[in-house]
């Protein structure tokens, strides 16, 4: 495959909340394509010369602003950011929760056929405009909504509380073995997000011992199995990273860029159910997860044993367990193994989620693709800061859609 580089990025502060500050998306916009451009060394005075030569786009995720800011049409909003973009190519793309990573995968696509030298993806959600129930009704969407979610309070908790019960009779785990991996995972997430300068729970308290006492007035029951412990956040914020073909790089003697090595795209069954069904005879529960993983590393070239740092979709606890064994880190059924060793864990050899994932960086649902693939940029490159990996030099990500409906796996790497 062509290389296609990654030259820098940024993200916004997961903390914030834009309704509150009085901004809308212009404002969140602006700021993270002014720090991205920055941080690539991009000026838009490189983006209009660009453009005259019909050599740059741009690529939106955002999986539901339609609901959550009543808008559409995002592809054309980065012309409010600045005159630059007046002319550019850009549009908007849409997996749920994997929305950036459809967008990521569009803009190496368009890279790799020589269409464009420079591609700018932006992922982006603001879900701090409605109260929780709304938004979790929202959230419905990215399962199949009449069926698994239309009048359902929070309907994602109790489908991924499925995953956890589906796990344990699966692979006939012990309960409480199982839910203590699940309260290990929460704590790792939490304590590694207070490295992390732009994380939303970088102020929390979530230790191991709240985690796994469930059902208590500080770690109530959401659904099924999980506690508020196992979940992920309602979250503003938005990522950009910018990639860029080779040729662009060695035209601007551009040194020392991680690339895209490896990818992998695989579509599950939408219904959780029928996951479930399909994958009976699987030794994976998430068999189509386990190969778009597998797809990742045969294109890379790499095995799992090359893979310094991982970035896991814990959209719930029960998702980053499962997500193990499609890793290779262990055998199926066995994903505690990892955990009880500290395999994972922030100082451990295979470390997942060093900057805090889903659980303690936060979740806004069209950014984390873009915020995974900058995490990993980062790790390669020794901008991690307080969160970084000794010795990085390949790092893998997994972002999902729905009930791990849709399937996205990247592999970066240095040269």
């Amino acid at each position: 495959m062509d290389k296609v580089y990654i030259l820098g990025g940024a993200q916004t502060d997961f903390e914030r909340n834009w309704k509150k500050e009085g901004k809308n998306l212009v404002a969140l916009l602006k700021e993270v394509i002014a720090d991205g451009l920055d941080n690539a060394n991009i000026s838009y005075d490189c983006i209009r010369e660009l453009n005259n030569d019909n050599r740059i786009a741009v690529f939106v995720g955002n999986f539901i602003a339609e609901k959550y800011v009543e808008q559409g049409h995002l592809g054309a909003f980065l012309t409010e950011v600045d005159s630059a973009f007046y002319g550019v190519p850009s549009a908007r793309y849409e997996a749920a929760c994997a929305s950036s990573s459809v967008a990521i995968d569009a803009a190496q696509t368009k890279i790799r056929s020589g269409d464009y030298d420079v591609a700018i993806v932006v992922g982006w959600e603001l879900m701090k405009t409605v109260d929780a129930k709304t938004g979790g009704d929202f959230l419905g969407r990215a399962a199949y909504y009449d069926k698994e979610s239309k009048g359902i309070e929070l309907p994602f908790p109790k489908l991924f509380a499925k995953l956890a019960d589906e796990t344990i009779e699966k692979y006939q785990l012990d309960e409480k073995r199982y839910l203590n991996a699940l309260a290990a995972i929460s704590a790792n997430n939490y304590s590694n997000a207070k490295r992390n300068p732009l994380a939303q729970t970088r102020k929390w308290f979530m230790s191991y011992e709240q985690a796994s006492n469930r059902g208590t007035n500080t770690n109530m029951i959401v659904g099924g199995r999980l506690a508020v412990s196992d979940c992920s956040q309602i979250t503003d914020g938005a990522a950009v990273v910018v990639l860029a073909s080779e040729g662009f790089v060695k035209e601007q003697k551009i040194k020392n860029k991680p690339v895209i090595k490896g990818f992998g795209h695989r579509v599950a069954p939408l219904q959780f159910s029928k996951k479930i069904g399909e994958s009976s005879n699987s030794e994976y529960i998430l068999p189509w997860t386990r190969q778009a993983v597998l797809d990742a590393y045969k294109r890379s070239g790499l095995s799992v044993e090359d893979i310094d740092v991982f970035e896991a979709h814990d959209c719930f606890t029960s998702s980053e367990y499962v997500a193990i064994s499609c890793f290779g880190l262990t055998e199926p059924g066995k994903e505690y193994e990892a955990v009880e060793s500290g395999l994972i864990a922030f100082d451990g050899k295979r470390p997942i989620n060093p900057g805090g994932g889903l659980i303690g960086c936060g979740h806004p649902v069209g950014a984390t693709g873009t915020r995974m693939l900058l995490d990993c940029y980062k790790q390669l490159t020794g901008e991690a800061g307080s969160y970084q990996v000794k010795g990085a030099n390949n790092a893998l990500m997994l972002n999902i859609g729905g009930t791990a409906t849709t399937n996205y796996v990247f592999i970066i790497g240095n040269e």
